[in-house]
């Protein structure tokens, strides 16, 4: 598939240092001066700033942000993060192989280290733990699904897994996924992990458990509930919505099934005016990219989405701080990666990047890999 874009880390680095000393002169820093800029320069300033201290952001945002990166640009300055970041994932696929074939009560004993160590300081993240315990081996599955859907996308599955693809699966299948991707408390404090699993399940020919998500999430979350549904309960939807049409598209690879998923863009232009409103800056540029992945049928939508992301943009810090006026690099990294997607969307987009075994090193101890 042909680039995107000519842009390469250096001469968009100049660029952005180019624009910030002009602001500088001027004396137009902050955010209100954001409205000068257009979406490309906006889009340039954020990307550069994450570009600039990529060394300083742990494997897992690297990740994040090199494949979403490539798979608008196609520029192959993004490949070492990915390489690095494959080579990761199979080490610790087949690491888990060796346990499973070792020991038979492995799923049980790493399903439980996991859930030990998930994080509990929220009142979502205590949820979330207490829901994955609810089903034996469903924290291990689900981190075993999201490795495995990582390295189909790279190419490298079947060399991962190797001769014990069926122990793999194994595990896959004997979890309960259809019961959790359409548990009420699933759907109302994990939406869009529970649509990832669906279409990862999907994508990997183990299950379709699509169409009985969408039933329950339409159950719990019916369009003449939205009024009195609280904040967060509003966002969670909306984030649940966007992960749907995301997975469609093989998390940015192709565009999503427009026929299936068209009812979504309707809603979501139908209701922009409250999305504005009532949506953090992560779920609007979602919903933006989600319209541009459905075809774009309305691009007025698309640009009063890209006009809240700008007025949102800090010359000075060169991103969108969190709601609370934040600016934490690690922290914000989806928030702006989404950004400059929406901002800078390409005519076409780049599947992959996939690699050939023969690319990969792998490393001696491998690192956590966070999940989506």
């Amino acid at each position: 598939m042909r680039r995107l874009s000519p842009w390469s880390c250096v001469s968009f680095r100049l660029f952005g240092v180019v624009m910030l000393i002009l602001l500088l002169a001027t004396g137009c820093t902050g955010a209100s001066t954001s409205q000068s800029l257009t979406r490309l320069e906006v889009a340039e300033l954020i990307r550069d700033r994450y570009e600039s201290e990529m060394h300083s952001l742990p494997l897992s945002k690297q990740r994040h942000y090199a494949q979403r990166l490539y798979r608008i640009t196609g520029d192959p300055e993004y490949l070492f993060y990915n390489r690095l970041y494959a080579g990761n994932l199979v080490k610790s696929v087949r690491q888990d192989i060796d346990e499973l074939l070792a020991d038979e009560y492995y799923v049980q004993s790493r399903n439980q280290t996991m859930l030990e160590s998930m994080p509990r300081r929220t009142e979502r993240q205590i949820q979330r733990a207490q829901l994955l315990s609810e089903f034996e081996g469903m924290a291990f599955a689900r981190s075993l699904l999201f490795r495995m859907i990582q390295l189909e996308y790279y190419g490298l599955l079947d060399w991962a897994l190797g001769d014990e693809s069926e122990r793999v699966y194994q595990v896959l299948t004997e979890a309960d996924f259809l019961g959790l991707v359409t548990h009420p408390n699933a759907i109302q404090h994990y939406a869009a992990q529970a649509a990832n699993i669906a279409w990862f399940l999907h994508q990997l020919g183990i299950a379709d458990y699509r169409d009985e998500f969408l039933s329950a999430f339409e159950h719990i979350y019916p369009s003449e509930r939205d009024a009195v549904l609280s904040l967060n309960q509003y966002r969670n939807k909306i984030y649940g919505l966007t992960h749907v049409v995301i997975a469609d598209s093989r998390y940015y690879q192709q565009p999503a099934d427009e026929a299936a998923l068209g009812w979504i863009a309707d809603y979501f232009i139908a209701n922009r005016e409250q999305l504005l409103r009532d949506t953090t800056e992560d779920i609007l540029a979602e919903v933006g990219i989600s319209l541009m992945l459905l075809g774009n049928p309305e691009p007025e939508a698309v640009t009063q989405i890209q006009q809240a992301l700008i007025q949102s943009f800090d010359v000075e810090h060169r991103m969108i701080p969190s709601p609370e006026g934040v600016f934490h690099l690690e922290r914000g990294e989806h928030r702006n990666v989404l950004a400059i997607m929406l901002l800078a969307w390409p005519d076409v987009l780049v599947s992959g990047p996939r690699f050939l075994p023969e690319q990969i090193s792998l490393p001696e101890q491998w690192i956590l890999i966070e999940e989506e």
